[in-house]
C-alpha cells in the first residue's frame, strides 16, 4: 500500500481549510464542499471553530489519489495554536503550505516556512484566493522569493487573476525552462556539467525528475497558484502531490510510533493518534510508552481503512487502551529499549494566567476538567496554588483564554473566569552551591540525610540529576524520591520562577534501617521513610540555591516591522519606552523595514499602539527568541508550595512543628 501523510499549513485566513474541503471533493470523500464562514467544514468539528472561522485543533482525514491513500492533516493558523501545528510537524512525510494571493507571505507564514525547512520537510506552495479582487501573480512570486526561500519554482501561468474567471495554466513541455533549470543547477552540479556540455540533453523530462527530486530532498519547492472556492489550480496541485512529495516508508524491523493527539472517547476513555514509522502495533500486543508506562492496546481504528486488527508502517491510526499516554511519547515493544519522548520544535508558552470558575461550587469539577484539557495540550501547564487554592494556566495569546473558556463551557457546563494575563520568567544559577543536612542532628527534624551540589548547566540541556554517592548507600527508592523532589522544587526556585538548566549532584546520603522497639510492630518515629527525604530535600536544595545565587531572565521576541518611512522616528520612541532593542532600520522611499528585540511583556501593547502610530499601515511579526537578565525591579512569583525558604514556617506545616 501506498501512503502519504500530508500536513496543510498556513497563516489564518489564508484558505487553509478551504483548500482541505476541495481536495475532499475532488477525491469523491464529501458530496458538497462545506463553508468556513457557515461552519459546515468537515474537519473543523469544534463548536468554537465554527463560530471564529479558525482551526483549533488537529484533525485527520483520508482520501485517494490514484494508488495513494493520502492522510491529510488539517492544522491551526492562528499563532496562539502553534504547539498544534508542532505536534503535526511530527508525523509528515510532507507538507503544502498555503498563501493568500491578496495578502501575500504573512508573519505566521514566515515561522511555520523556517520550522518546515528546519527539520527538512518536502514542501509545495499553493497561492489561494486567486479570484479574489487584489490577488496577485508576479509580486506574490516575488514575495515569497525574499521573505521566505529563492528555491522556487513557479509550475504554470496565472490568467485574469482578481476575478472569478481566474485560471491557472500548467507549465508543459514546450515551455521556457530558464528558471528552472536556474534552481536546479544551484543544488546538482551533474545538472550544471550536463547543460554546459549538452543542453540538448536536458529535456522536460529529465528536469522533470531532477525537480521532483531535489523536492522529495526539501531543496526546491513548487508553487501552484488557484482558488480552493472555484477549484482553479488544485487539479494541478493534486497532482503535483502525487508526483513530488515522498511516500511514506514501510519499516518492519521495529515497533517505533510517535503520539500527536490525545482525546477523549464517548465513554470518557483516552484515544491515541499515533504514527507508526517502523514495525506493526497488532490489537492485544503490550506496547511501553513514555518513560514507564506499559499497557495492553484493546482496539485500533486505521484512518483510511476503519476499525483494524493493527496499524502498520507509514499509518496513522486511532489506539484505545493506553490510559496512561501522552502526546509526544514514542510508543514500541515491550521488549525494546524504552522510548524517548519527542522534542518539541517551538518554544513553549511565555503567559499565564489564574483561571477560577463563577461557581464556587465547581472548583473541584474545573481541576478534572482542567486535567483532560493539559492530555490534550500538555503546553497548557497547570500549576495549582493549594495554599491560595487558585489554578494556573499557560498561554501563548489571549486566544486561547477564549478557546478554554468556550471548551469548558460546552464540554463541561463549567462557567470560568480569568484573572490579568502576566508573563513568564525563568531563573538561571550564577555560580555553584552546595548545602547538607544530617540525621539525628539536632537542626535536622527527619530521619535522612541529604546533600546536595548545584551548578549551572548549558542553557536548553535540562536539568539532570548525578550521584556523588554510591549507588547501594541507601534504598533506592529513597534516592528516586531525592531527585523527584529536587526536580519538583526547581519549578519554584529563589524568586518562584522555574530553573530549566541544572546539573545537581547528591553528595550525601543517609537513613535510619527499618527498627521497632523489642517485640513491637515497625516504628515509623524510628525509621527513615521517603517522606522524611521528599520533606528534607527542598529545605537542602533551596540553600544550595542561595549560595549559588540565581538571576531572573524574561522572554524576549524577535519582531519584524514594515512602517511607512515617515513614521520611523515616532514607532523608535515607542519602542525605545517599552524597553526594545531595536537595529539599524533599513530605510527606503516610501516603505522602510526594522528589525530587533522587544520583552514579550511588551508585545501586546506594542500591537495595539502600532495603528496610530502608522496609520493602520504598520505590518509586525514576533517569535519568542531567547531570554535575557530582567533590568530594573526582579519579578516575584507567589509560590504555591510551603515556602522552605522560610524554615520556621515551612516547618510548621510539614511536621506541624518546629
Amino acid at each position: 500500500m501506498k501512503l502519504l501523510n500530508l500536513g496543510i499549513l498556513a497563516h489564518v485566513d489564508a484558505g487553509k481549510t478551504s483548500l482541505t474541503e476541495r481536495l475532499l471533493y475532488a477525491a469523491g470523500v464529501i458530496d458538497e464542499i462545506g463553508s468556513v464562514d457557515s461552519g459546515s467544514t468537515q474537519t473543523d468539528s469544534l463548536a468554537l471553530e465554527r463560530q471564529r472561522g479558525i482551526t483549533i485543533k488537529s484533525a485527520v482525514v483520508s482520501f485517494a489519489i490514484g494508488d495513494v491513500t493520502v492522510n491529510l492533516i488539517d492544522t491551526p493558523g492562528h499563532p496562539d495554536f502553534i504547539a498544534e501545528v508542532e505536534r503535526a510537524l511530527s508525523v509528515l512525510d510532507g507538507a503544502v503550505l498555503v498563501i493568500s494571493a491578496v495578502e501575500g507571505v504573512q508573519a505566521q507564514t514566515r515561522v511555520l516556512m523556517r520550522t518546515l525547512q528546519r527539520l527538512k520537510i518536502p514542501t509545495l506552495i499553493f497561492v489561494n484566493k486567486l479570484d479574489r479582487p487584489g490577488a496577485q501573480y508576479d509580486a506574490v512570486l516575488k514575495s515569497i522569493a525574499d521573505k521566505l526561500t529563492p528555491a522556487i519554482v513557479p509550475m504554470g501561468s496565472a490568467t485574469r487573476p482578481g476575478t472569478r474567471e481566474a485560471t491557472f495554466t500548467p507549465y508543459n513541455g514546450n515551455d521556457p525552462y530558464g528558471a528552472l533549470l536556474e534552481v536546479l543547477t544551484e543544488n546538482d552540479e551533474d545538472l550544471l556539467r550536463t547543460f554546459v556540455e549538452n543542453e540538448k540533453a536536458l529535456s522536460h523530462d529529465v528536469l522533470r525528475c531532477a525537480l521532483a527530486r531535489q523536492t522529495k530532498q526539501a531543496l526546491v519547492h513548487p508553487v501552484y497558484f488557484g482558488s480552493a472556492i472555484t477549484g482553479a489550480g488544485t487539479d494541478a496541485l493534486t497532482a503535483g502531490i502525487r508526483e513530488f512529495l515522498p511516500l511514506a516508508g514501510n519499516d518492519q524491523e521495529r515497533v517505533d510510533g510517535s503520539v500527536f493527539k490525545v482525546e477523549r472517547g464517548p465513554a470518557g476513555e483516552k484515544v491515541a493518534y499515533v504514527r507508526m514509522f517502523s514495525g506493526t502495533a497488532h490489537v492485544r500486543d503490550r506496547l511501553r510508552f513514555g518513560d514507564t508506562g506499559e499497557a495492553k492496546l484493546t482496539a485500533v481504528q486505521v484512518f483510511g481503512e476503519g476499525t483494524a486488527a493493527a496499524v502498520n508502517a507509514g499509518q496513522i491510526g486511532k489506539l484505545w487502551g493506553l490510559a496512561d499516554i501522552q502526546i509526544g511519547d514514542r510508543i514500541t515493544a515491550t521488549d525494546q529499549p524504552t522510548p524517548a519522548t519527542t522534542t518539541g520544535f517551538f518554544a513553549p508558552p511565555t503567559l499565564e494566567t489564574v483561571i477560577s470558575p463563577t461557581r464556587p461550587s465547581d472548583k473541584g469539577n474545573l481541576r478534572v476538567a482542567l486535567s483532560q484539557l493539559a492530555e490534550q495540550d500538555p503546553l497548557i501547564n497547570l500549576r495549582q496554588d493549594d495554599l491560595r487554592q487558585e489554578t494556573y494556566v499557560s498561554l501563548y495569546g489571549e486566544v486561547q483564554k477564549e478557546v478554554i473558556q468556550t471548551t469548558l463551557a460546552t464540554e463541561f457546563g463549567i462557567e470560568v473566569e480569568f484573572r490579568e494575563t502576566t508573563t513568564i520568567c525563568i531563573e538561571r544559577l550564577l555560580g555553584t552551591g552546595a548545602a547538607a543536612e544530617f540525621n539525628k542532628k539536632d537542626a535536622n527534624p527527619f530521619l535522612a540525610t541529604v546533600g546536595l551540589r548545584v551548578e549551572p548547566a548549558p542553557v536548553n540541556t535540562g536539568v539532570t540529576f548525578e550521584l556523588g554517592v554510591e549507588l547501594g548507600s541507601m534504598p533506592y527508592a529513597f534516592i528516586k524520591a531525592v531527585e523527584e523532589t529536587v526536580r519538583e522544587t526547581l519549578h519554584q526556585a529563589i524568586h518562584g520562577w522555574q530553573i530549566p538548566d541544572a546539573r545537581v549532584v547528591m553528595t550525601h546520603s543517609g537513613y535510619s534501617a527499618r527498627q521497632s522497639h523489642a517485640h513491637a510492630v515497625f516504628d515509623k518515629s524510628m525509621s527513615s521513610t521517603a517522606g522524611d527525604f521528599r520533606n528534607l530535600t527542598p529545605l537542602v536544595l533551596m540553600t544550595a540555591l542561595q549560595q549559588a545565587g540565581t538571576q531572573v531572565h524574561e522572554p524576549m521576541h524577535r519582531f519584524r516591522l514594515e512602517m511607512p518611512t515617515d513614521t520611523t522616528r515616532a514607532v523608535l520612541a515607542a519602542l525605545a519606552r517599552l524597553r526594545a532593542i531595536p537595529q539599524v532600520p533599513a530605510l527606503a522611499a516610501e516603505t522602510s523595514t526594522l528589525e530587533g528585540e522587544i520583552p514579550a511583556a511588551a508585545v501586546y501593547e506594542f500591537e495595539q499602539q502600532l495603528p496610530a502610530l502608522t496609520r493602520g499601515e504598520g505590518v509586525l511579526e514576533s517569535a519568542f527568541e531567547r531570554y535575557q537578565p530582567v533590568t530594573g525591579p526582579i519579578p516575584e512569583r507567589p509560590r504555591t508550595d510551603h515556602d522552605p525558604l522560610n524554615r520556621r514556617d515551612y516547618l510548621l506545616h510539614v511536621q506541624r512543628r518546629v
